[in-house]
């Protein structure tokens, strides 16, 4: 993984989480607890940390939502056991639907995949309408094996998701797209 295909993701890199051992937090939302083993450093997401991240020696994750309450990205966030099926599903209904920047990265767990849709700037509920829309229309297509991000039924402390390992398959634009 280099700096150039993390660059691809437009990450807020003001902060970031670091994964430990224990319960960092208690958080009580919409009648639900969540106990968060992520805890929020106040420091730039720099290089370095990223290296320590890839290497294995911690566990990393970035905020979907930025400072300001907008969204870079869409995330598709799978966790089956066919990655190569949903990719191609994934990224012809994309492509249908006028989403021409996408990236798809591999996780440390085997056969699991975060597909970033580059949307850009986008506020954070139109960004969780169009995950809504996204899943919906994949889940006619294949069985549900897979969260969006960002989403509406978990705090702001949980739309985050952990640094990704490796480029899976990217997509940059392309002539016959409908939206262009």
């Amino acid at each position: 993984m280099t700096a150039s295909d993390l660059n691809l993701i437009k990450m807020s890199t003001d902060h970031y989480w670091i994964k430990r051992d224990s319960v960092v937090d208690k958080i009580i939302f919409k009648g639900r607890t969540f106990y968060n083993k992520f805890e929020k450093v106040n420091a730039i997401l720099s290089q370095a940390v990223i290296n320590q991240h890839i290497k294995g020696e911690i566990t990393v994750a970035h905020s979907l939502i930025n400072k300001h309450g907008k969204v870079e990205n869409i995330v598709i966030d799978y966790n089956g056991n066919d990655p190569e099926r949903f990719y191609h599903k994934t990224q012809l209904l994309l492509r249908e639907e006028g989403f021409i920047n996408f990236t798809a990265y591999k996780t440390r767990t085997e056969g699991h995949l975060h597909v970033y849709i580059h949307k850009g700037h986008t506020t954070l509920q139109e960004a969780i309408q169009l995950g809504k829309m996204i899943s919906m229309k994949l889940a006619a297509k294949q069985p549900k094996q897979w969260r969006m991000f960002p989403n509406a039924d978990m705090p702001d402390d949980y739309n985050i998701l952990t640094l990704p390992m490796e480029v899976y398959s990217k997509e940059r634009g392309a002539s016959w797209s409908k939206h262009m």
